[in-house]
């Protein structure tokens, strides 16, 4: 079994130190959202649940807008180093085990959102333990993360096996093919900028392709 501490805290450190690097103001694949934007939503996340419910429930999200704003306009040294910081003392996501199951792949994806919106941007390679702990991850979400999705899916890794995360459906089935990280890149939504292949019948790669997929 890998273990699998510690590595929530290690893509935390990386995405800090590429939002440093390419500062406030670069694009990221989060619809209007720049760096500053998508910083103060990892602030808003772990720092204010009194505010974060509008990620979530329609009706608040207003409210979730104008406090993030708010942080998106403080000084971005300071904004990157709360993002650094993590949540408060009191917070179970201190726990690493915690940190793990809650913020690898929240912090995975949003990093991989700013690095893969640069121009030029070389991919980057994740280590074996990153691959087989969003492995683990996208056994245990794989349901959620194509809940939507009006096709059957299977995942198919090559170091990793298969796993069937929705049943066939009446247009089929569709297999998705690719390293741990890009499948859960294509699960969020992000199928654009993933390097996965698809099979299936031309239908149901169609009506999968024009799903919007993610939590």
């Amino acid at each position: 079994m890998v273990d699998m501490t510690g590595l929530a805290q290690l893509e935390r450190r990386s995405l800090c130190s590429t939002l440093t690097r390419v500062g406030p103001h670069a694009p990221t694949l989060c619809d209007g959202w720049d760096t500053s934007d998508l910083a103060a939503h990892l602030v808003v996340r772990e720092r204010r649940p009194d505010a974060a419910a509008g990620v979530v429930i329609p009706a608040l999200a207003d409210r979730t807008a104008r406090v993030q704003d708010t942080y998106a306009e403080q000084a971005w040294p300071g904004l990157v180093d709360m993002v650094r910081q993590g949540p408060p003392g009191w917070s179970p996501v201190r726990v690493p085990a915690v940190d793990d199951a809650v913020n690898l792949v929240e912090f995975y994806v949003h990093h991989e959102d700013v690095l893969r919106a640069q121009p030029d941007e070389p991919r980057r390679a994740l280590d074996a333990d990153v691959q087989a702990a969003l492995w683990s991850r996208l056994r245990q979400m794989g349901q959620l993360m194509f809940r939507r999705s009006p096709v059957g899916i299977v995942l198919v890794t090559p170091e990793h096996g298969r796993k069937a995360v929705r049943g066939p459906t009446k247009l089929g089935t569709v297999v998705l093919r690719g390293e741990p990280g890009e499948l859960v890149l294509y699960g969020f939504g992000r199928g654009a900028v993933a390097a996965v292949e698809v099979e299936g019948e031309p239908d149901a790669v169609a009506a999968l392709q024009e799903t919007r997929l993610g939590l």
